[in-house]
């Protein structure tokens, strides 16, 4: 089957990725699209970055919505078509009043998690404050927790499946910048995307809070490229564009910045 040894070389998320080729492999073998738990943004990444290298399967993948954090992968034989085909995901609404106890991301987590299930079968969880949240789960999990899930903290709450099409997603702001650097260092780049101070930036770096294609970098040092996405928890996603160079030999690099 699989070279697995060959393919986790070097890989952070071995385990997620160990049970990711077993379902490449079910797909092989059965000769049907098989679909993976959800995955975190760090094992997405790692996920495709393997697949890259195979030629006997493809992959499609989806959270519900185009900025989904977690998403689940639908892997088939490369000579099955994805085209036209849907990752199973399935939505919640998690109804009640907050108003006078305010539930986190945390809370609703934890409420989700204390009816038995495990991270891996829930997505992205969207706050909505005083009237609740939305989740997107496996569909398998749906009448389980429109049972089970009764309430959030001290708040009674009624949970019922809704419409991917009805999930309350903020569209994320877009800012388009161009800055010119001597070098691309990622302090450099980083603190020009982000409008903050070069040392406060070398200062999150050095303190891991600065992730690199969600690889955690502590070195300030560590040179960007094109298509590289620099993410920090809290502020938001800073994606490397084009990178050219100036008469100056100073390099310009274009910058989007998601918030």
């Amino acid at each position: 089957m699989l070279p697995k040894d060959d393919l986790l070389k070097g890989v952070e998320n071995k385990s997620a990725l160990t049970r990711v080729l077993d379902r490449a492999e079910q797909a092989i073998r059965t000769w049907e699209p098989v679909a993976t738990d959800f995955l975190s943004p760090p094992e997405l990444f790692e996920a495709q970055a393997v697949f890259g290298r195979l030629t006997d399967v493809h992959t499609l993948s989806s959270g519900g919505y185009p900025q989904a954090e977690r998403q689940r992968l639908l892997i088939a034989r490369s000579e099955l078509p994805l085209d036209g085909l849907a990752v199973p995901l399935a939505a919640l609404d998690i109804a009640g009043n907050f108003l006078f106890d305010t539930a986190t991301h945390r809370d609703f987590l934890g409420a989700l998690l204390g009816t038995g299930l495990v991270r891996e079968k829930v997505g992205d969880i969207i706050v909505l404050g005083e009237r609740g949240a939305q989740a997107v789960v496996v569909p398998a999990l749906v009448e389980f927790l429109a049972m089970n899930l009764t309430q959030v903290r001290s708040v009674p709450v009624k949970t019922q499946p809704i419409e991917l099409t009805a999930l309350k997603v903020r569209e994320p702001r877009k800012k388009e910048m161009t800055t010119v650097e001597a070098s691309l260092r990622l302090d450099a780049v980083a603190s020009a995307g982000f409008g903050m101070s070069r040392s406060k930036m070398a200062d999150m770096i050095g303190a891991g809070d600065v992730r690199v294609n969600w690889k955690p970098i502590t070195q300030a040092s560590y040179a960007v490229k094109s298509g590289d996405l620099v993410a920090i928890r809290g502020k938001g996603r800073l994606e490397i564009g084009e990178i050219g160079v100036t008469k100056k030999e100073r390099y310009r690099v274009q910058l989007t910045r998601l918030v």
